[in-house]
């Protein structure tokens, strides 16, 4: 019986299923299956202005089964090398021997783009070579260059990873490496067409039996104005850092991360040396700062930090605090000070966040403790991703007792609670959380940041999530960033009080190197080597009284926010107030009640 069941499927084997495979081997010989590669959708700025591009141009590819070293792939070669001079005969003999094989029946790529304007006059000749293809190509092109190289990324030679997870990679050979063309590969790269051929034992077609045409050009428009991304890197000359200029609804107008790289030199594979230059390069300029760059967020924390208090504690800011100039804890002689060293005495929250008052938050946060303070601040957006349409967003740290035990095996201490709370510590955020967060306290609403305006037709909608907080400690948040921008003695006073809006905001230092318990007076920053200077923070939204638009800056090792960065960010200001984007807006409001609130 076994017997019997072994024969059947044998003959099974050899007379039916064989049959469908030598069926399908004639089929393959007889029809031809081409893909037609899509066009790559381009990327402009929210004004029409071409981000990427494809340049048209050619390839050229060898018939297969041309012998190494032999007279006719010789022949064609220097053909090539006598048009085009700037060719490499090894280069393209490597290339073809790689992918050479008796069974390999397609042309093999040599040459991955000749430019348009090059191969007109010599097409001509070109085309009478029966050994040479000549077809169409085309070659991504970032006009802008360095100035949206972090936003835009840049597409490069895929690698078989890649090609394995993508058909239209696999065929194309080009990816989306960084930036939206990475993130947004899938729309961009479109989709095959295809051409099924009636084909001669030569494989020359002779028929077209049926196609295909692929879905291509599907086009992205940007909320970024390039003109102001390009003012804005080009404004930070000796300074390196980043800028976001966001539209309270998260729609990102411009995000410099300087200095930059031209993404060009990936296009067709970037040279060993040009890419160790990037590498060695102590300012970063291969790093999107504004997503993967993590700083301590120094005092620009201290409006989340204490809406994180009132959260927490209902009514632990109704007290006020004294400050001495620094605090100490239990029995210990270490002392946490103040930024100024003979204290701000009696102060309540909107003079906290207008002066800026370290004390005031030491004590709060000894009250609510490291847990409470570091969940609130996730709700927030600091320490978590944003969701930027951006691959690889970094998340930062919001440290508490759990973080701690599972990242060094050590319990939390006290001395750890109050340092966080003013921005420094374990603390590590993105300039973009930074701005999103500034939003959120603008406004009462956290955005979901986005660069991308209408893809392949589609507008997308910005994302925005409710936040309630206590009316009256938001509104003296709120006071104490005016008072930052617009009152005598605020740390961005004299750069931020005679634009032509108003602006309200708050500066911030966050230390890279510690302070001695030693040191009776602290160095300028001018005075420190420069990599030991303070990152300067200052991040801020306007008009005061409707907020549209969030500006952060984050200077790197620029020393105090307010004088270093507080220049750049009213310039942005005026740029952004020349070219229409307050439209009719102007000072309306004349603060305040000056009194024992601050």
């Amino acid at each position: 019986m076994i017997f019997w069941g072994v024969m059947i499927t044998r003959l099974y084997h050899v007379s039916i299923k064989s049959n469908f495979y030598y069926e399908g081997l004639a089929k393959e010989n007889i029809e031809r299956k081409q893909f037609i590669k899509p066009v790559r959708g381009e990327i402009s700025d929210t004004n029409g202005h071409l981000l990427a591009m494809n340049q048209i141009g050619f390839s050229l590819s060898l018939a297969p089964h041309l012998k190494i070293g032999g007279d006719q792939l010789n022949k064609v070669i220097d053909k090539l090398i006598e048009t085009f001079p700037d060719l490499n005969k090894t280069v393209m003999i490597k290339v073809y021997k790689k992918h050479a094989s008796p069974y390999n029946h397609k042309y093999i790529k040599v040459v991955d783009f000749i430019h348009y304007s090059d191969m007109m006059g010599a097409y001509p000749k070109l085309s009478l070579l029966h050994n040479l293809k000549i077809e169409a190509e085309t070659k991504r092109y970032y006009p802008y260059g360095k100035f949206a190289a972090h936003i835009v990324g840049y597409t490069g030679r895929s690698n078989k990873k890649e090609n394995a997870k993508d058909k239209v990679v696999d065929i194309v050979g080009k990816v989306g490496k960084t930036g939206l063309e990475r993130h947004y590969n899938k729309v961009l790269e479109g989709e095959l067409g295809y051409e099924v051929s009636k084909v001669t034992a030569t494989n020359k077609a002779i028929k077209v039996l049926e196609k295909e045409l692929p879905k291509d050009n599907k086009n992205i428009t940007l909320n970024i104005d390039i003109d102001l991304q390009r003012m804005i890197y080009e404004r930070f000359g000796e300074h390196t850092g980043v800028a976001i200029v966001m539209r309270t609804n998260g729609e990102i107008l411009a995000a410099v991360s300087y200095p930059s790289y031209d993404p060009n030199m990936f296009v067709g594979g970037i040279s060993s040396k040009d890419w160790k230059a990037l590498q060695d390069d102590l300012a970063h300029p291969f790093t999107n700062k504004f997503i993967h760059g993590t700083y301590p967020p120094g005092s620009s924390i201290k409006m989340g930090m204490a809406l994180a208090f009132s959260k927490a504690l209902p009514n632990v800011l109704d007290s006020s605090e004294h400050c001495a100039g620094y605090i100490t804890l239990g029995s210990s002689k270490h002392k946490f000070r103040c930024w100024s060293r003979w204290g701000h005495g009696t102060v309540k929250l909107r003079r906290a966040i207008r002066e800026s008052c370290d004390v005031y938050f030491y004590n709060k946060s000894l009250k609510v403790g490291i847990d409470a303070m570091a969940k609130n601040l996730r709700s927030f957006g600091l320490g978590v991703k944003t969701g930027v349409d951006l691959p690889r967003e970094y998340a930062g740290v919001m440290p508490d007792k759990a973080w701690k035990m599972k990242r060094f095996k050590q319990p939390w201490y006290k001395g750890e609670t109050v340092i966080s709370a003013i921005g420094q510590g374990y603390d590590l955020v993105t300039p973009l959380q930074i701005a999103r967060y500034t939003g959120l306290i603008a406004t009462s609403y956290l955005a979901t940041p986005h660069i991308a305006k209408v893809i392949d037709g589609k507008v997308l909608n910005p994302k925005l999530k409710k936040i309630d907080f206590d009316a009256y400690y938001l509104s003296e948040i709120r006071k104490g960033m005016y008072d930052v921008c617009n009152i005598r003695g605020g740390t961005a006073f004299r750069t931020m009080s005679k634009l032509p809006i108003i602006v309200a905001g708050k500066t911030g230092t966050s230390q890279v190197t510690s302070i001695p318990q030693s040191a009776k007076k602290r160095l300028k920053e001018s005075e420190l080597a420069y990599f030991h200077r303070s990152h300067a923070w200052i991040t801020t939204y306007a008009p005061y009284e409707n907020p549209k638009y969030i500006v952060t800056m984050l200077v790197e090792h620029g020393g105090h926010g307010g004088s270093t960065a507080g220049p750049m960010v009213a310039d942005i200001y005026k740029w952004l107030y020349k070219h229409g984007y307050f439209k009719e807006e102007g000072k309306s409001v004349k603060m305040m009640d000056n009194n024992s609130s601050f």
